[in-house]
């Protein structure tokens, strides 16, 4: 009978992730609950070491789980202020990844494959379409009946096919280009890009999910100072593996998740509103530093 302590073979990298948002405004406003995805998915690979998260004006902070099982701080304020602060600084201890290192189920091996029952009627919503466009990716022939593809080699095309065919630029706000619109630009931000990516394989049969979260090291399209998106999809005997079209490449070690959902609506860092009975002018800044500890 051996004992190994895995922690002792496994190398660990420790990283520092530190965020803050701040708004300001001409005169104080009322604020609504605000709800916040900041918060590292912790797994095996993963563990938070400290957790310090801060608010301007002071407030009640409850943390709880959505529907996705993502971590949420949601903040209530009580008084109007011309400033609305949160600042979240996190160390997290990340342990060294291979992306391809799964086996899959075997009816997964190939694609197009079906789901078994009992995992179809548990993952459906992430089949489902959230757009009713047509999407076809130029240069890309997706494998068929009639066709099949072997399913790890097709998803590493895929990836890349994305990184080299949609040019990468930084959009901080608004809402995500819809699928249709990120491929006749050519061009979007990594949200665009993993919202397109999911689409597509949602078409493939696939059950697929939208990520929110930090990317730490190398070199890679990114905006600096800011969280980064990429594409989740669930392969029997694999589970979720992540693919960041961004970047053409499967997501290892340096891609530390924070929130999971079926739209980017789902995955919103920071979701909240102001009031005020005039028209109030507003300013936001947020800044992101990873550091290794």
């Amino acid at each position: 009978m051996h004992s190994v302590c895995l922690d002792a073979i496994i190398h660990q990298v420790k990283i520092g992730i530190r965020y803050e948002t701040i708004y300001r405004y001409d005169r104080a406003v009322r604020f609504s609950p605000h709800d916040v995805r900041l918060f590292p998915r912790t797994d095996r690979f993963l563990q938070i070491t400290r957790l310090e998260f801060q608010t301007k004006p002071g407030t009640t902070v409850r943390f709880g789980r959505d529907v996705f099982d993502n971590v949420v701080a949601s903040c209530f304020f009580d008084q109007p202020s011309e400033m609305l602060e949160l600042r979240l600084a996190l160390d997290v201890q990340a342990a060294k990844k291979n992306p391809f290192d799964f086996v899959l189920s075997r009816r997964a091996v190939q694609i197009p494959f079906n789901y078994e029952e009992d995992i179809a009627s548990i993952i459906c919503a992430y089949c489902k379409r959230q757009t009713g466009e047509s999407i076809s990716l130029p240069g890309w022939r997706p494998p068929s009946q009639e066709s099949p593809r072997e399913t790890v080699a097709t998803l590493v095309e895929l990836t890349k096919t994305l990184h080299q065919t949609i040019s990468y630029e930084r959009r901080e706000e608004g809402a995500a280009q819809s699928p249709v619109e990120t491929l006749r630009r050519q061009r979007g931000a990594c949200r665009d890009t993993a919202v397109l990516l999911a689409e597509i394989l949602r078409d493939l049969g696939l059950a697929a999910r939208v990520v929110s979260g930090y990317l730490a090291g190398g070199e890679v399209r990114r905006a600096e100072g800011s969280l980064h998106a990429w594409t989740e999809v669930f392969l029997p005997g694999a589970g979720w593996v992540g693919l960041d079209p961004t970047n053409g490449i499967f997501c290892n070690d340096n891609f530390i998740p924070a929130a999971v959902g079926l739209q980017p609506a789902d995955i919103t860092p920071i979701s909240g509103n102001f009031y005020h009975r005039d028209r109030v002018p507003a300013e936001m800044k947020s800044r992101l530093e990873l550091v290794t500890l």
